[in-house]
């Protein structure tokens, strides 16, 4: 047998390396402030925002880097960042949420948050975790395959990238308005416009400079459009005049590739799609499309005040040659604002790309079988709802009738946890069932009964390594509706989804062990059910929760307790020095 040249074992050493000698350091600095902004034609106003941009600035990483970013906190508002999707092994302290992993980071104060991105790809993003802030402190990131965009596992390979970003404007103080809401128990207003990219385009009557967002595309070229949907409380479709998408990714998981001419975003969920331009512009003599988000209301009925029914828009414009014939801008043909054919088509269709290596679904012993009713109720004003009338119940939300608040006392979760001091921070009795089994989804009038829900901090605890199966069941209490289901620390594989009542019967058949997809946030169809599941392979405290932030402060959330390894790699580490505390 021949032997190797000295110089090809030491190719192929290096080869092996690689990954990790490339590996960087990719370091920002966020300073949250005011930033003072018009839109809509309105006076100036000040909002918080990160550098002084809205959508804050978009973090590039490639897989296996090191991200440091810090927080000085110049807001007048107590801060804390979530970094959505991360796993953050090994750095649990750095996920975000408040008095779950940390304590807030006070006005004038500062910390730096350190995590790394092995192991994933795709797009992601960054967000307040506090507050009503999120409105207006987020950003993108973005985190490249370690070959750079020739390691793509779809093609063709894209030629340029741009980074789409769908949010809500409201014309007042979005802080305020959270506090008014939680004072008195009622919801706040909905937003007064939808956004791409930060400005809500020329649809609504105003004809202020630099209200649209611009987009310069070049014939014959491929891009990968990143579409995160930022928003508070909406579900959003996305479409581009006369474009069409293949869809290759979601949550920062590659899918089978999935034509479409519209994307369905929920709040908190990404999705990347390539969009080719032709040799020519798509219509004679037309340079410039519209791109447009319009809100999907998936409530039957809608509790609290309607959605805003607008479209923000933004304009895609091909460049390098030709002219305008038109002055014209095409406007794609939007679904009704109430399509849940269309939302669950697209949300129900797309599958995992199967890769060597990758996480597949867990097909061994089950560890927890859960199942977990989620959706709107009432409760009684808390002592701290020092607006809200004692007279009459006001909305509440919940997950098996516990309705969850956030720690008030000295230690977050994650603090309490760690240092087994969990009295009075929050109990390990969060129900695998809901109290009582009934029609969960019927059009039912008499449900005053079953509407009551009590407020509490309560946990599941999880054995370290055990496969978790997690049915998710909406209510028709007193809506049905599409609640977005985001997990801090874990992505899931979505087995399967439907409407009605669950019926393990009929939908175990159902079930995808062969290519589901892959999620850290799933929108729960309208008056339906979701199955999913997931291997608790990271310790610490782990948020699960709507997406909608009315819905989380009215409580529609809890938090898995994940019990440490074996190692002291597979256990919480000691906190960083700077941590913030809440004293």
């Amino acid at each position: 047998m021949a032997r190797s040249s000295p110089l090809l074992l030491l190719l192929f050493a290096l080869a092996l390396v690689a990954p990790v000698a490339h590996a960087a350091v990719v370091e920002h600095t966020f300073n949250v402030g005011n930033l003072s902004i018009s839109q809509l034609c309105r006076p100036e106003m000040n909002i918080t925002a990160v550098n002084g941009q809205l959508p804050g600035p978009t973090i590039h990483a490639k897989e296996g880097d090191t991200v440091i970013v810090h927080l000085l906190n110049d807001s007048p508002y107590n801060m804390t960042i979530h970094w959505h999707g991360i796993f953050q092994r090994g750095s649990q302290w750095a996920d975000g949420p408040v008095m779950v992993t940390q304590c807030p980071v006070r006005p004038a104060a500062n910390y730096t948050y350190s995590f790394n991105v092995t192991g994933q790809e795709g797009t992601l993003w960054w967000h307040a975790h506090i507050s009503f802030l999120r409105a207006t402190v987020y950003g993108a990131l973005v985190i490249l395959p370690r070959g750079g965009a020739g390691a793509y596992p779809f093609s063709p390979k894209p030629d340029k990238e741009m980074v789409v970003m769908l949010g809500e404007w409201w014309n007042d103080n979005v802080h305020e308005l959270q506090e008014t809401a939680f004072l008195t128990g009622n919801p706040a207003p909905a937003a007064d416009a939808y956004t791409i990219n930060g400005k809500p385009g020329d649809l609504y009557n105003c004809s202020a400079p630099n209200h649209t967002r611009r987009f310069e595309v070049r014939r014959n070229e491929t891009y990968l459009v990143r579409i995160i949907n930022a928003a508070l409380n909406t579900p959003l479709f996305f479409k581009v005049a006369n474009h069409s998408f293949t869809v290759v990714g979601a949550d920062a998981c590659y899918t089978t590739p999935y034509r479409t001419d519209v994307v369905v975003v929920a709040p908190g969920q990404t999705v990347d799609a390539l969009m080719a331009t032709p040799d020519a512009p798509p219509v004679a003599g037309q340079r410039r499309y519209y791109m447009a988000a319009s809100p999907y209301d998936s409530a039957i009925p809608g509790p609290g005040p309607p959605f805003s029914p607008t479209i923000a828009t933004a304009v895609l414009e091909y460049v390098g040659g030709g002219d305008n014939t038109t002055t014209d801008i095409q406007m794609p043909d939007m679904p009704p604002f109430t399509d849940t054919n269309t939302a669950h088509r697209f949300l129900s269709n797309l599958t995992a790309l199967v890769l060597p290596g990758k996480p597949t679904v867990p097909l061994g012993a089950m560890g927890t079988r859960m199942f977990v009713t989620i959706g709107m109720g009432q409760a009684d004003c808390q002592p701290d709802q020092t607006m809200c009338d004692p007279t009459s119940t006001k909305f509440a939300s919940s997950m098996n009738n516990a309705s969850f608040v956030l720690p008030r006392g000295t230690l977050s979760m994650l603090e309490a946890h760690r240092s087994n001091a969990t009295a009075g921070v929050y109990t390990r009795d969060f129900p695998d069932r809901p109290p009582l089994i009934f029609d969960y989804t019927a059009d039912a009038s008499d449900t005053a009964q079953l509407q009551y829900t009590t407020k509490s901090t309560k946990v599941r605890t999880l054995r370290f390594n055990e496969t978790v199966e997690m049915v998710l069941q909406n209510t028709r209490l007193i809506a049905k509706e599409s609640h977005p289901m985001h997990l801090h620390g874990f992505n899931f594989f979505v087995l399967a989804q439907g409407f009605g009542n669950y019926n393990e019967t009929v939908a175990v058949p159902q079930f995808n062990f062969v290519n589901p997809q892959e999620r850290n946030t799933l929108a729960v169809p309208t008056g339906g059910w979701a199955v999913i599941r997931f291997i608790a392979d990271n310790p610490g405290m782990w948020y699960m929760h709507c997406h909608f932030d009315a819905h989380l402060d009215f409580g529609l959330g809890m938090v898995f307790e994940v019990l440490d390894g074996p190692t002291p790699e597979t256990s919480v580490p000691p906190p960083p020095k700077d941590l913030p505390r809440c004293r």
